[in-house]
């Protein structure tokens, strides 16, 4: 596979319908799919549509270890809801022990060094053993999210885990995901309601004024060139 692919795939589906493209590809890719999901709006929407259409996608996802107590929560009521599996995934506790044992729990506010240490530790290796052996990975990233994600398309080749990478909610709006959870009755965050529009671990993740940029939330104390935690590669 490689960015062939990608191609092919933007152009047989760009104008297919979002759960028509995720049928297609669970049947394409089999058991090689699958959607990480950490229970903010934009993944609500697309577990909703996995669950309710009973699509072969496996879902999983990253348990940190620092995650709000309202994400388990939603955690909780999703899978009451559709009782359905979510596959947690959690970092190694040797390296992860390490990490606190020489730097501290909290010395991601020290330095940018320390702080995508932690990051990697906490998701991008747990999201490596995640996407161990798929094709196809599936994500809520939307383009309006970043000036990083603007010039996603629907299908890009995730060249870091080699595999193609589905994002079908690329077009909408934040305003979209929350009409849609709400018609459809979809278990949803409850910080969203409090100003938090991107909602990863809780000493990492605050509230946004009116005007602030969507991912000013997020690492708030580091300028905005390094917002991203080293999951989505662009």
């Amino acid at each position: 596979m490689s960015e062939k692919l990608a191609k092919q795939l933007n152009n047989e589906f760009n104008e297919k319908e979002t759960v028509e493209t995720l049928k297609a590809l669970a049947e394409r890719f089999e058991e090689k799919i699958v959607f990480t999901t950490s229970f903010g709006v934009e993944d609500q929407v697309i577990t909703d549509m996995i669950f309710k259409h009973d699509l072969s996608i496996k879902v999983v996802t990253l348990d940190t270890g620092r995650l709000f107590e309202e994400t388990y929560k939603v955690y909780s009521r999703t899978l009451e809801k559709y009782s359905k599996p979510i596959h947690p995934y959690f970092p190694k506790n040797e390296q992860l022990e390490k990490f606190v044992a020489e730097k501290g729990p909290n010395s991601f506010y020290a330095s940018v060094e320390n702080r995508k240490m932690c990051c990697h530790i906490r998701k991008v290796e747990p999201l490596g053993r995640a996407l161990a052996g798929m094709e196809c990975w599936i994500t809520g990233l939307r383009a309006s999210q970043s000036q990083n994600r603007e010039g996603l398309e629907f299908f890009n080749w995730d060249s870091g885990f080699s595999l193609v990478k589905y994002n079908p909610l690329l077009h909408w709006e934040l305003e979209d995901c929350r009409k849609y959870v709400l018609e459809n009755h979809v278990p949803y965050n409850v910080l969203h309601d409090r100003g938090f529009v991107s909602i990863g671990c809780a000493p990492c993740t605050r509230a946004i004024q009116p005007g602030e940029d969507f991912r000013a939330g997020r690492w708030w104390w580091e300028d905005n060139s390094k917002k991203e935690c080293g999951l989505h590669k662009h």
